[in-house]
C-alpha cells in the first residue's frame, strides 16, 4: 500500500469515527432534549364538565404514549378572552384580557400538540371556543408562529349524533388557517376527531367516544413526536 493510500485509509477512519462519535452525542443530546409538551383546551364555559373530561381523557393516552410527553390542561373558563379584540377593536371599561398569558403558553418552543375541546353548541363549537381561535389570529400575524404544530379536535353533544362531528370540522378548519397539522384519531378507528356523548353531566358511559377520546391524544403524540422530537 502507497503512502497516499495509507494516509486516505487513516483520515478516512478518523473521519468515520468523528462522524460516529458526532451521531452518538445527537442521539444522546437528542434522548435528553426530546421532551415535547402537549396542550389540550377546553372552551366549554362549564368549568371542570365533560368537555374538560373529554380532554383530560386524550391527555392522558398522550403521556401513556411516550414519558417524554408532557401535558397541560387548559381550561378556558378560567379565562377572559375578549373575542373583540381580534378584530382590533379595544377592551371594554373594566374588561380584562387573559389571552396573553394563553399566548404565552403557545409559544413555548417545548410545545408541538394542541388538542382543542368544545361542547356542541347549535352544531358547531362555543363562543367561548370561537373567540380562542379568533384570537389566535396574532400567531399569523407574527408569521405563523403554530405552524407544523400538531392539532386535534374533540366534541361533547348531549345526544349521540348530535352535531359533534361537524363541531369538529369547524375547529379543524379553523385551525388549519394556523398551518398547523391536522389529525383525527388513527388506528383503529380512523375517525375525523374524538367524539363524545354527554350522559347526565358524565361521559364515562360512552365507551365509543372514549375510544375516540384515546385514540385522538395518541395520534397526536404519535406525530408530535415524529415531527418535532
Amino acid at each position: 500500500m502507497s503512502d497516499k493510500i495509507a494516509r486516505r485509509a487513516l483520515m478516512g477512519a478518523a473521519g468515520a469515527a468523528v462522524v460516529a462519535g458526532t451521531l452518538g452525542q445527537n442521539a444522546s443530546a437528542q434522548a435528553q432534549e426530546g421532551r415535547i409538551k402537549i396542550i389540550g383546551f377546553s372552551s366549554s364555559p362549564r368549568r371542570g364538565m365533560t368537555t374538560a373530561a373529554g380532554v383530560t381523557v386524550a391527555l392522558d393516552a398522550a403521556r401513556e404514549h411516550n414519558p417524554n410527553i408532557e401535558t397541560e390542561l387548559i381550561d378556558l373558563a378560567d379565562y377572559s378572552i375578549p373575542a373583540q379584540v381580534a378584530a382590533g377593536l379595544p377592551l371594554r371599561e373594566g374588561e380584562v384580557d387573559d389571552f396573553p398569558e394563553i399566548a404565552e403558553k403557545l409559544r413555548d418552543p417545548a410545545v408541538a400538540g394542541i388538542i382543542v375541546g368544545s361542547p356542541v353548541y347549535y352544531n358547531t363549537m362555543s363562543g367561548l371556543c370561537k373567540a380562542f381561535i379568533d384570537r389566535c389570529g396574532v400567531f399569523r400575524t407574527a408569521g405563523f408562529e403554530l405552524r407544523d404544530k400538531v392539532a386535534g379536535a374533540l366534541a361533547v353533544g348531549g345526544v349521540r349524533n348530535g352535531g359533534q362531528e361537524l363541531t369538529v370540522h369547524a375547529i379543524q378548519s379553523a385551525m388549519m388557517g394556523q398551518e398547523v397539522v391536522i389529525c383525527g384519531t388513527g388506528v383503529p378507528t380512523g375517525r375525523i376527531g374524538a367524539t363524545l356523548w354527554n350522559q347526565g353531566d358524565s361521559i364515562e358511559g360512552d365507551e365509543f367516544g372514549l375510544v375516540t377520546a384515546r385514540g385522538l391524544g395518541q395520534r397526536v403524540a404519535e406525530l408530535a413526536l415524529l415531527l418535532h422530537s
